[in-house]
């Protein structure tokens, strides 16, 4: 009875029961009809159930999303293609798509009658207001007869990835901060960004080639002067993530780490696009390696949609990578939490002299954090290492944070 109660559906056992109950009826009472007419409403659900467990047809799913990868809070649109394998028309059945949970609702769908060899596309779309790599599929059908006295549930195996970026922030760019040794404001020395030559006039030496004589600059001074061709070096810049448990507060999309993240995906992108050869200093890049490595925009981004926070106890490696990527100059961008007074003297000792040095501290109780310290003495003992420092509090827009941060001198106040 419990299979039997597992195939048909709440119409079906009902005809069942009824059937039954009119067979012993019409027996006891001997009435005929009454009896036929019980057989019939048993034998029909049974039926069913016999036509829809052994009908077989085989589909092929395949998904496709476009975009591929989107960032938090955009739509993403999905093709669900069936293509019938089989000989036979498959019948018309219930379709529900299962998504992971941040996806929002699973979409369900009736699919109609599809030939052999042919394909029917369905479209849904999803959003995700968290990041990271989500799961579309396995599907689920319901097969049901034409009366709806049975139906037949199945898992259709196959799934796709949707990776969910941090959310980019337009950053302002009207002043640039210092990437290199020996300048502790702008930049000193004008940089090609794009990979062409540097053109300077010098004076003629010995030896060089007559065809470098630069006539204008010659006729100006009235000395010789050559053209030198120099291949200028790529402006570096590190951006530190801080993914101790115990520096952060809040849960979920409105706690202090996810804002951490998209703060970090937004100065990562807006360095890159300002000619940066960036290195991403993270729990996930240090692991594999990569934190030595200058990366893109979208590889920067790819790691950023997949971080999490990780146990203190892996704090010291992510600081010693800091460090030896520190000790070669360039430009610091600090995402930090205020707590251990330790670790903060560790960061404000990365900085290097004549180099530039920005930090963002976390405020994780307004986060919603009970045990994280004080955000403004983390902030001063920055400040006092030559950073340029700020608390942030919750709700705080980065492109806002970013812009009271850049236009601070060093050891100034908000």
């Amino acid at each position: 009875m419990r299979a039997l109660r597992s195939v048909l559906t709440t119409r079906g056992m009902a005809f069942f029961l009824s059937g039954i109950l009119l067979f012993l009826a019409g027996v006891i009472l001997g009435f005929r009809d009454i009896t036929r007419f019980g057989v019939l409403l048993v034998a029909l659900p049974l039926i069913s159930a016999v036509l829809v467990r052994t009908r077989k047809t085989r589909m092929r799913i395949e998904r496709h999303t476009h975009p591929e990868r989107i960032s938090v809070g955009q739509d993403a649109h999905v093709t669900l293609s069936f293509e019938n394998v089989s000989t036979t028309t498959t019948p018309i059945f219930l379709a529900e798509e299962r998504l992971d949970y941040v996806l929002g609702d699973r979409p369900r769908f009736v699919v109609g009658r599809i030939p052999p060899g042919r394909v029917r596309a369905i479209d849904y779309a999803v959003r995700s207001h968290l990041r990271g790599r989500h799961h579309l599929g396995p599907l689920g059908v319901q097969v049901q007869d034409p009366f709806g006295l049975a139906n037949r549930h199945a898992v259709l195996q196959g799934t796709a990835e949707l990776v969910v970026l941090p959310a980019v922030h337009s950053l302002s760019s009207n002043r640039q901060p210092s990437a290199g040794v020996g300048s502790e404001g702008e930049q000193a020395h004008l940089i090609a960004l794009h990979g062409e030559d540097d053109v300077t006039i010098r004076e003629y030496r010995d030896g060089d080639d007559l065809r470098r004589i630069h006539w204008p600059a010659t006729a100006r001074t009235g000395d010789l002067m050559v053209r030198q061709e120099d291949r200028p070096a790529q402006r570096r810049a590190v951006v530190l993530l801080d993914p101790r448990p115990s520096a952060h507060g809040g849960t979920g999309a409105s706690s202090s780490f996810e804002w951490a993240v998209t703060a970090a995906a937004s100065v990562a992108v807006h360095l890159c696009e300002f000619g940066y050869a960036v290195h991403l200093v993270c729990a996930e890049t240090v692991e594999t390696s990569r934190a030595a490595e200058t990366m893109t925009a979208d590889e920067i981004l790819d790691v950023l949609a997949v971080t999490a926070p990780r146990d203190d106890t892996g704090e010291d490696e992510i600081l010693r990578a800091a460090q030896a990527l520190a000790a070669a100059g360039g430009f610091l961008v600090a995402i930090v939490g205020p707590h251990g007074r330790d670790v903060t003297s560790r960061v404000a000792s990365l900085r290097q002299p004549g180099t530039t040095g920005l930090a963002l501290v976390l405020d994780a109780r307004t986060f919603g954090s009970s045990e994280a310290d004080e955000a403004e003495p983390h902030v001063d003992s920055l400040r006092l290492a030559g950073w340029r420092a700020v608390a942030v509090e919750r709700d705080e827009d980065v492109a806002h944070v970013w812009a009271v941060l850049t236009a601070a001198t060093v050891g100034g106040s908000r």
